[in-house]
Formats: C-alpha cells, sequence, structure tokens
C-alpha cells in the first residue's frame, strides 16, 4: 500500500470515524461499491482542500475501505480462520493465536496503540457497554457468538490487552466429542440418560479445558419440550432442540455505577418464569446459593459449570462461594451442595491442547460432616469406576435397567 505520509494517524482515525457515521447514518444497506463510492466522495469531495497528490489520496480511500470492511481490523482474516480458536492481543505489537491446540505468534501488529484501543472501544459499543479508565475491562461478544474479554492499558501494563474465545460455526455434538477422544463412547450414553432422567450436573476444569463445549454437547439430551432458563455471564450457549427457551445475561454498570444485574438476580428472576431445568453459564461468586437452592427446590436436570483442577477443589470453591452469600455453618452448606448437585464432571486440557473427562463422580451425601464422593469413573483407570447409588431419577424415567 502506498505510503501517505501528509496524513498524520490521527487524521486517518478521525477520517475512518467520519465515514463509519455517514455510513450508519445511511438508510439502506450498502455494499461493497457503494460503501467504496461513499469513501471517495469524502475524500475528494469534502476533504478536497488537504494538501496531498492523487495517489496518498488513492492509499487513504484504501485503507479506509478496508477499516471499514473489515470489522476486526488486522486481526479479521484470523477471525475468519476456522482452524483458530483464540486471539491473544497483548498491546499492540504481540499478538498471539491458538491453532489446533498450539499456541503461534502472528506476523502482524496495530500501527499504533490507540488503533487497538479504538477496536476495542468497537466492540464494546456494539454490545452497549463502555471501557474507558473508569471501566477499564469489559466482557463483550461478537455478532458470530465468539466471547470477548479486553483490558485498557492503565491497568495493563503492556498496553491494552484484547482476548478474543472463537465459537465453531457449528454446533459440536457428542459424535465429535468422542471423536476427539474428550470422552467415550460408553461415558457419552451414560452422561445423556442422566441428564434425561433429571440429574443435576456440574461441569468443572481448568480455563479452556472445553466446559462450555461440554455443557453444549449435554445440553442437547434435554427434552424438547421442556421449559428451560438459560443464564450467563455472556452469552455463549447455543441450546437449538429447546423450543421453549428464555436467555438471559448479565448486565455491568454504565459509568455512573448504576444499571448493573448480576447472576444472582437472573438466578431469582428465573425461579418466577416456571422453568423445567436452569441452565448457568458458569457461577463464580454468591449466585451459587441461589443455584443450588433451585436445585433443591424441584429444577431437576439443572447444568452449570465452574472454574477448579478437581472435583474435590470444585467442592471447596462452592462452599466458598455459598458463604459469600450467606453465614451458615459449613457442614449446612455442604448438606445443601449435596442435596443440589447430583453429578459432577472434571475436565481438563492435556499437554498436546485435546482435552478430556477426566473423572465423573456422584454426589453420594453426607458422613462426619463432610461430603461422600462415590466416583464413577476416572480417565487414568481407563475405566468406569463404583456403581450409581441414587438412582431414583433413573427409575422414574424409566432408565434403571441401562445401569
Amino acid at each position: 500500500m502506498e505510503s501517505m505520509e501528509n496524513y498524520t494517524q490521527d487524521e486517518i482515525r478521525s477520517f475512518i470515524s467520519d465515514i463509519r457515521l455517514l455510513i450508519t447514518d445511511t438508510e439502506q444497506s450498502l455494499n461493497d461499491e457503494n460503501v467504496l463510492s461513499k469513501i471517495e466522495e469524502y475524500v475528494f469531495t469534502i476533504k478536497k482542500s488537504h494538501c496531498c497528490n492523487h495517489r496518498e489520496n488513492i492509499a487513504l480511500i484504501q485503507r479506509i475501505f478496508l477499516s471499514l470492511r473489515r470489522e476486526m481490523d488486522i486481526l479479521q482474516p484470523y477471525i475468519e480462520d476456522k482452524s483458530i480458536s483464540e486471539i491473544m492481543v497483548n498491546g499492540k505489537d504481540d499478538i498471539f493465536a491458538e491453532r489446533h491446540g498450539k499456541i503461534i505468534r502472528l506476523p502482524v501488529s496495530f500501527d499504533t496503540t490507540e488503533d487497538l484501543e479504538e477496536l476495542i472501544r468497537r466492540i464494546s459499543a456494539r454490545v452497549r457497554k463502555e471501557i474507558n479508565e473508569l471501566n477499564p475491562i469489559v466482557d463483550a461478544r461478537l455478532s458470530d457468538g465468539s466471547r470477548v474479554n479486553a483490558v485498557y492499558r492503565n491497568i495493563a501494563l503492556n498496553g491494552p490487552i484484547l482476548t478474543i474465545r472463537k465459537f465453531p460455526e457449528r454446533v459440536m455434538k457428542m459424535k465429535d466429542l468422542i471423536d476427539n477422544e474428550t470422552l467415550t463412547e460408553e461415558i457419552a450414553e451414560t452422561l445423556q440418560i442422566l441428564v434425561k432422567a433429571g440429574y443435576n450436573c456440574f461441569v468443572c476444569g481448568g480455563t479452556s479445558s472445553g466446559k462450555t463445549t461440554l455443557l453444549n454437547v449435554l445440553s442437547q439430551a434435554i427434552p424438547e419440550q421442556e421449559r428451560v432458563v438459560v443464564i450467563e455471564d455472556s452469552a455463549e450457549l447455543q441450546i437449538e432442540q429447546v423450543k421453549n427457551i428464555v436467555r438471559l445475561e448479565c448486565r455491568s454498570a454504565n459509568v455512573k455505577g448504576k444499571g448493573q444485574v448480576d447472576m444472582a438476580q437472573l438466578v431469582k428472576a428465573s425461579l418466577r418464569m416456571r422453568p423445567d431445568r436452569i441452565v448457568i453459564g458458569e457461577v463464580r461468586g454468591s449466585e451459587v446459593m441461589d443455584m443450588i437452592n433451585a436445585m433443591n427446590t424441584g429444577h431437576d436436570g439443572s447444568l452449570s459449570t465452574g472454574h477448579a483442577n478437581s472435583i474435590e477443589g470444585m467442592l471447596k470453591r462452592l462452599e466458598a462461594m455459598y458463604m459469600q452469600a450467606a453465614e451458615f455453618p459449613v457442614e449446612a452448606i455442604r448438606n445443601q451442595i449435596t442435596e443440589g448437585i447430583d453429578i459432577m464432571i472434571h475436565m481438563s486440557r492435556m499437554r498436546d491442547g485435546t482435552r478430556r473427562i477426566m473423572e465423573i463422580a456422584e454426589l453420594e451425601g453426607m458422613k462426619d460432616g463432610n461430603i461422600c464422593v462415590n466416583t464413577l469413573f476416572r480417565y487414568e483407570e481407563g475405566r468406569t469406576g463404583n456403581k450409581m447409588v441414587h438412582k431414583e431419577k433413573l427409575k422414574q424415567a424409566g432408565y434403571e435397567e441401562v445401569f
């Protein structure tokens, strides 16, 4: 692309902003030819007094066109690359991606830190969120469902941070997980039956271990005639077969600190919507009390996820999160957890980048004030473990003979 020495970076950003407003104000949708015509009109007519030669103006038109048509700027080709699952921007120069489970460095960089910040602001504005020095962290999602996290440079020492978790266009099925060796056919059948029978299942694991993917797949076993309420911090789940579905998403506070709607509020609201099941994308805090209360009050077959390195670690985290909401004796909290959650599933990301179910356990009950965990499957042993203790829901659903 030709040099644009007579145009400063601030001027170019201003031009792009002006053109974006012109296109936004246009009533009809514009194709590439019309957009290019609008840009040419702007450069050659509105800005004709600017002392630049024709070649530089042509370069400016190309630059503006690419910026407008590439929604994600220099990241657009990698957003469109289906082999890339995650993009990590650490300041304007250090950009990485995960491809087929491996981290690679991308051969691109933003011209300036301001260009990266402008991209982050556009993403935030698209979902009606603000990011600035007073609100330096934002979670959002792109139009294709990809999840975005951005951190402003006033708290990120190496410049603005942008992380994009992409999701496949095609919703993954249980067969895909079997083909990827995430689980076996036997485990797949078991989990599907447990969901259909109405067992409350909780998926735990580390970052990028495949929790959301598994939750998506498990939700496909929910009978289509049931009413489901889905609650998420940022919408990610793709439940297609259920028609009677309500999707709720948390909302951040505005610049005045008002208007926030957190997950605990949404869980409480969902109980008044007559749900058969409640699906919570991820529990992180005091909302765990409302979730477990919902599981204990007839909402069988509910699903959720949480961050932990083991089932035992997740149970301890659930206790701690419950204590954030209310002061109860530890034994009472543990009893509520075992009464609410039936099945715990632990996932892990292996060194080669693959994701696997490491353990499946049944919360059997309480003994001497502690939660008793009945291991049904452990990956290291490569086989199923103990038999289930609580088969009441299996009997009601007509699946007792399978176990």
